[in-house]
Formats: C-alpha cells, structure tokens, sequence
C-alpha cells in the first residue's frame, strides 16, 4: 500500500476524529506538517488503546494489583501513562523499562506486578519509538524502523499473552479467553491488533515519505525475541 493510499485512511480517521472532537484551531499547528498533524493523532490514539489494554489486564488478572498493596487500577495506570517517567525507571522493577521491562513480566521468575511490568514495557516501547513525543513539529524527525520493530514487539506480546506458562502449567496472564456462556473473547486480541496496525501504518508512511527504507526482518516469537527500539 503506497502512502498515497494509507493518508486517504488516516484522513478518514482525522475527519471523523475532528467532527466527534470538535477541537478548536490552535496556533501552535501552523508549525506543523500534514505529517506532523497524522503523527499527533496516531500517538494520542495508541495512548488511548494502550490505557483500555491495562484497564482490561488488571480486570482479567486482578491478583496481580493484590501483590502491590495500597494501590488501584486508577494509580497504577496514571503512574505507567505519564511521558515523564522516572530517571532510572521503577524500583519495584528493578529499574528496567521498556523492552527489558516485557522480557521480565513473561518471565516465570518474576514474582511482582506482571501487568505493570507489561504496560511499563509497551508504553516506554512506544514512547521511544515517537523519540519520547507527545506531538511533532515541523523540524522534527521519526525512525520508520523504530515504528516497524514496536509493530513486530507487539506481535510477541500477544503470542506470549495467550501462551506462556509458569512452572505449574498456568498462564502468567490471563487475556483472551470465554465468556459465562462459552462465546469466545478476543478483546486482547483485538486491541493489540490496533495498536500493530497504527505503527506499521505510521512505519510506512514514515518511509515512504521520506524514502528510507525499512529492513523487515523475520519473526521469531516463539523464541521471545524482541527486537531494540
């Protein structure tokens, strides 16, 4: 799909998102591309997808907010969500964040909060993959290969969800399953799959615009690999 094609799709999101929004003409978007505008609204809209992605984990996995006492869904999501994270990361995380951080919610040897762990993982992944943004300006520059390879992260995130085991043969953390009456919940599923399509999406446009090519690499996520950003 040539980039032609993927900003005819992100303007129908822009126009839908405009008219629901009705957000006000704000100066500070004269100094602003087109591009600029897209990459706005790709990065508000994988924070959004990111915080539903937490809100349902620690609704499907509850012992895991248990493990850490005096805190709620509400606290754990403001202190993964805010752009400004800690200088020298969590301690309760041994001080490890993004990709390091989702190596340590699936493994079988970490006895602390796996959704923190998790989200901590996926929001400093996508955080660096927009060099740590919240919007873009004229002189500002994006890695399509960064964008690509937090796709191909995310992809390992949603295998090893549904996955990976303790010793004892149980899941680390429960994500699709079945409702009460035996219909299939792909919810997890699903919202994952949003946040893979913005970034490939943004990683193509990214390189088609700029020319740059993206080294597409094979996937391997049986071996949990997971690829720098």
């Amino acid at each position: 799909m040539g980039v032609r094609h993927c900003l005819i799709m992100v303007c129908v999101f822009v126009l839908s998102a405009c008219s629901s929004n009705g957000r006000p003409f704000d100066i500070k978007n004269l100094a602003k591309s087109d591009m600029d505008l897209i990459t706005d609204i790709h990065i508000a809209e994988a924070r959004t997808l990111t915080q539903s992605l937490m809100v349902k984990l620690y609704k499907r996995n509850p012992r895991e907010l248990a493990k850490v006492p005096n805190q709620t869904v509400t606290s754990r999501l403001e202190s993964v969500m805010t752009i400004e994270r800690p200088v020298y990361g969590y301690p309760e995380l041994g001080y490890v964040d993004g990709v390091d951080a989702l190596h340590l919610a699936f493994s079988a040897r970490f006895e602390g909060d796996r959704v923190f762990a998790l989200m901590v993982g996926v929001t400093g992944m996508l955080s660096s993959s927009y060099n740590h943004q919240l919007e873009f300006f004229i002189l500002d520059d994006i890695d399509q290969q960064k964008l690509y390879n937090s796709a191909r992260n995310l992809e390992t995130v949603a295998w090893l969800l549904n996955t990976r085991k303790s010793p004892e043969g149980e899941p680390l953390l429960l994500g699709n399953g079945f409702t009460i009456d035996g219909t299939p919940n792909y919810s997890f599923e699903r919202t994952l799959g949003q946040m893979i399509i913005i970034q490939d999406m943004m990683a193509k446009m990214v390189s088609d615009r700029t020319n740059r090519a993206i080294n597409q690499v094979v996937h391997g996520v049986a071996s949990m690999t997971f690829f720098p950003i």
